[in-house]
């Protein structure tokens, strides 16, 4: 659970918090995040790697006063009762913190992950032209999914960013907190926080069709109520974007289907293969180019009718094959990214070969070859 901050860079007292200066460091040394740790120097990840500043060793009340001073008197009370805080920082007009204060050892931590006000286009992303073509749809769910730290949010930025500028719809974002601002264009867009703007997902999801909403995001599928009212919006003619922690397309089915008890699962799993109309899973490599030091790998899954009769069938274990017969769909899977990848000289083979779901399958695809993919239908 989490108690959401305004986009406000100011303590109650009038001052900007001292721990300010480190968000503004790690903008400048273009971490991805920081990092507070009674016993240890404040850390940066820079390029996937933690690394030491130079900043003072903090004691625990240290600690304690870096980060309560970026805290509302009714924050700091959710985090002394709960052990664990989300909220946003703003710094300047561009940078925002997603920012979460835990207490670990009966001591305080934060991890501060960087979002960049710029919302970056397909391309700096270097995901494959069919992304561009699934923000277009007009109806149905798209989930991005893959493991913390993979670049989730920043597609899903993307994607709204681009339907907000090609097409006259009402964009109704539900965050946990706010990432990415994003500023009217052809679109509106609404953005509401979790804590500030409602006080919880069910609410938001409650009253989201009182809004006359074209496209939804919904920060996080975290239980079978948020994803049931997802898929009734795809259901009924809307565009429900959304994120989950899985690894490839047949795993976000099984862990969608945990969600629901037993007894509801048959009902849940035509509902879905009814409103998905895509999986983007992805995971964030180390690159070679200097344009690129972290590059995602990409696995795509299309609604196909295919791919609809095997997840209503309950055949996940065929949805890998179907992935590499559906190449003319636009889908592939984590192989054929990782193979582009290392054939493009965009990662070394070691890294391809260390993230690959099937060492030799991957060996074998450098070669130009595949395994079959007969027998699906």
């Amino acid at each position: 659970m989490s108690k959401g901050q305004p986009l406000n860079r100011h303590t109650s007292t009038g001052k900007i918090p001292e721990v300010e200066k480190w968000f503004r460091a790690a903008i400048k040394a273009q971490a991805s995040d920081l990092h507070l740790k009674v016993g240890m120097p404040p850390k940066m990840r820079i390029h996937s790697k933690l690394k030491n500043t130079t900043g003072e060793v903090l004691t625990e009340a240290r600690a304690e006063e870096l980060i309560f001073e970026l805290m509302s008197p009714a924050q700091k009370e959710f985090f002394l009762d709960n052990g664990a805080l989300d909220f946003a920082y703003q710094v300047g007009k561009m940078d925002r913190f997603r920012i979460n204060a835990f207490r670990q050892r009966g001591c305080i931590s934060l991890a501060a992950r960087h979002i960049s006000g710029d919302i970056p286009p397909f391309e700096s992303l270097h995901v494959p032209p069919v992304v561009e073509k699934i923000a277009e749809y007009h109806d149905g769910m798209i989930l991005v999914t893959g493991p913390t730290g993979c670049g989730k949010s920043t597609t899903i930025a993307s994607m709204i960013d681009h339907v907000n500028r090609t097409r006259a719809c009402h964009i109704v974002t539900i965050e946990d907190p706010i990432e990415f601002l994003h500023v009217d264009n052809k679109a509106i867009v609404s953005q509401r926080e979790i804590g500030i703007d409602v006080p919880n997902y069910d609410d938001a999801l409650r009253s989201l069709m009182r809004q006359d909403p074209d496209v939804v995001l919904v920060g996080e599928m975290r239980d079978n109520e948020t994803l049931t009212a997802a898929m009734r919006a795809a259901e009924t003619g809307h565009l429900v974007f959304g994120t989950l922690h899985a690894n490839n397309a047949s795993q976000t089915i099984q862990r969608i289907l945990d969600l629901f008890p037993q007894e509801e699962r048959d009902l849940a799993r035509q509902t879905f293969a009814l409103t998905i109309r895509a999986v983007i899973s992805q995971q964030l490599l180390p690159g070679i180019k200097p344009e690129a030091k972290r590059i995602p790998a990409i696995e795509i899954l299309i609604r196909t009718p295919i791919i609809r009769k095997l997840i209503s069938e309950g055949r996940e274990g065929d949805i890998p094959s179907a992935i590499r017969a559906g190449s003319s769909e636009g889908m592939q899977d984590f192989t054929d990214s990782l193979q582009k990848l290392v054939m493009e000289e965009w990662i070394d083979l070691k890294v391809g070969l260390e993230y690959a779901p099937n060492v030799e399958e991957l060996k074998m695809a450098l070669k130009g070859i595949r395994t079959s993919t007969s027998g699906i239908l």
